[in-house]
């Protein structure tokens, strides 16, 4: 008995530490995951996806020790839980939006939107996913929601919007400039700037029902180090305070 319980906890200890994390964040965390190998760190296993679905997953009992949110909604839906461990909430990075359209594309400025041969744009659900909550929070504060909002299309999450455009189902989309990074075939037609501009932030945090709980210190230590904000800053991440 007393080898099989060993036995257990040597499994337990080498199993890989699980993190949910905004799909925007795929190709930089995988590179920063990598990095932390290298240092001696723990295997990582991604579950990435839209934030709202991560949020819900976590509050329905799914077995994670670090959540990585696209923004402080989801955050705190899985805080006002009681789900995330004291004192471990930090905001890891910062990201802009911007309108991507085919590389062809008669559109020049947000305001072609509303011309007739725009018919459909891609937008992350505004009533859930992060990308689309900004992205509706912009255009309603410069008056243009209203004129747009019959052409808007809801997607799961921002790469599906990223992907409805590449595939020429829809004119344009909104979507992170990380995002737009991964798809040098399209064109940022405007990046969404100045004092209307939503604020985008990424906080992290290690969930109160972590298995691994130095682990996901050690994790989420390193992705507030020099060598994540490098790593995140290649992909077009911005420091957190910067925005």
């Amino acid at each position: 008995m007393f080898a099989l319980l060993l036995l257990l906890a040597l499994q337990a200890s080498q199993s890989p530490l699980t993190v949910s994390a905004a799909v925007s964040l795929t190709e930089a965390l995988e590179e920063v995951a990598a990095a932390y190998r290298v240092t001696g760190g723990s295997q990582v296993a991604f579950n990435f996806a839209g934030s709202n679905v991560l949020a819900r997953q976590i509050v329905n009992g799914a077995p994670v020790d670090v959540f990585i949110s696209a923004d402080e909604a989801q955050m705190d839906a899985v805080a006002r839980a009681g789900l995330i461990a004291e004192g471990s909430r930090a905001d890891i990075a910062g990201n802009m939006l911007v309108l991507v359209a085919e590389a062809r594309t008669p559109i020049r400025t947000l305001a072609d939107l509303g011309n007739d041969n725009v018919r459909r744009i891609a937008i992350g659900d505004p009533a859930a996913v992060p990308a689309g909550v900004y992205a509706r929070r912009y255009l309603e504060s410069i008056g243009l929601w209203s004129r747009l909002e019959p052409k808007l299309v809801p997607m799961t999450n921002v790469r599906a919007a990223l992907t409805s455009v590449r595939n020429g189902s829809v004119a344009a989309a909104f979507v992170y400039a990380t995002d737009a990074k991964v798809a040098p075939d399209l064109e940022v037609v405007t990046t969404i700037a100045g004092a209307r501009a939503p604020r985008i932030v990424y906080p992290a945090c290690i969930l109160r029902t972590t298995r691994h709980p130095a682990a996901a210190t050690a994790f989420l230590a390193f992705l507030r180090s020099p060598a994540a904000a490098a790593i995140l800053a290649r992909h077009g991440f911005v420091p957190a305070a910067a925005r």
